[in-house]
């Protein structure tokens, strides 16, 4: 499944709107930020592109633009969305352990967990720093307060989903009314801000502002169900990681949360007791694997993703947008539910 057009219809001022943010920071500091953000080698040459999708300032400015007809005075917070998310694979890198992302190497995994930490921070920081360039794009003072309420409270929601996460690590009983809280926090919140954040900056009606953030909300539910597939079952050529690569890492993702829920007797045992060992090799992931074919996981997560997929389309046709606008929200939605990266 190919990338929407309205990845590409951004992408060029986001990149320099986040250029422009990070240009005057000169400290060896910032090589490591311009380093995750996909801009440089780890020695600081220059490279070309970007790193990731830039979902969440797509989505911003789409909102923006689909409220307002124009979009250009959301670019410092669609750069803000993208610097907070950032942040945020940092220091998850660091909490996870992992050693890649995007087919490189973490930050922490070169320069240390400490300084990694620093990284991560300082992005936050500047993410707030350049919520205040709103000003100069004429942007009333109290919409940018509201902007950066928003930006606050969904960063603090973010904090909060990634410590369920962490906590569910040594937990058997979680079930997916805890699962789905969690990622409402960890994944949802910032995507629904990103589409609440360009609908303040594009319109007064908060019918329409609502409208767009629970937009965001479902399809952040759906992005993270999707991910959530892929990381057991997405082909290696497609995602970079090796099928059942979630399973090897033991990651309570929604497919084994669900097997843990709906499993009885012996195959609730045996998947129990490999995700209480400190590692999974080759035989307990087959066993994983045939444990969540028995119980259909896969197909009721695609399910849950389709069905907070048809939630957020159905929501859009209800707005009074423009046929493009309505278009490229629904096309964003059934991508992200439906993506095989």
């Amino acid at each position: 499944m190919e990338l929407p057009p309205v990845f590409d219809r951004y992408r060029g001022e986001i990149d320099a709107e986040l250029k422009s943010a990070l240009a005057d920071y000169r400290l060896p500091l910032y090589r490591m930020l311009r380093y995750h953000l996909g801009w440089t080698d780890e020695t600081g040459a220059a490279l070309p592109g970007s790193a990731g999708k830039a979902l969440r300032p797509t989505l911003c400015l789409l909102a923006c633009e689909a409220t307002a007809g124009a979009y250009g005075q959301a670019l410092p917070a669609a750069a803000a969305l993208e610097l907070v998310h950032n942040f945020s694979l940092i220091h998850d890198d660091i909490q996870d352990d992992d050693h890649e992302r995007r087919h490189r190497p973490t930050v922490w995994s070169i320069w240390g967990k400490p300084q990694a930490i620093n990284a991560g921070t300082a992005l936050r920081v500047i993410a707030s720093l350049t919520m205040l360039r709103l000003g100069a794009h004429g942007v009333p003072a109290e919409k940018q307060l509201r902007g950066l309420r928003l930006l606050d409270e969904s960063c603090l929601e973010l904090i909060e989903g990634q410590y369920l996460d962490i906590s569910f690590e040594e937990r058997l009983d979680v079930g997916v009314d805890e699962y789905l809280e969690m990622i409402e926090g960890k994944t949802a919140s910032l995507i629904a801000c990103s589409l609440a954040l360009g609908a303040v900056l594009g319109t007064d009606d908060e019918d329409t502002i609502e409208a767009l953030r629970r937009f965001g909300r479902y399809v952040g539910l759906a992005f993270q169900i999707r991910d959530d597939v892929l990381g057991i079952w997405g082909r290696q050529e497609k995602t970079g990681k090796p099928v059942g690569s979630d399973i090897r890492r033991r990651k309570k993702s929604l497919p084994v949360v669900y097997a843990l829920q709906k499993a009885e007797g012996k195959a609730r045992d045996e998947l129990g007791a490999i995700y209480q060992g400190e590692s999974i090799d080759d035989g307990g992931l087959d066993t994983v694997l045939s444990i969540l074919a028995s119980v259909q996981a896969k197909a009721r997560a695609q399910e849950m993703a389709d069905e907070y997929c048809a939630r957020a389309t159905a929501g859009v046709e209800r707005l009074a947008l423009s046929p493009w606008a309505r278009r490229s929200l629904v096309e964003m939605a059934c991508f992200l539910a439906g993506r095989d990266y």
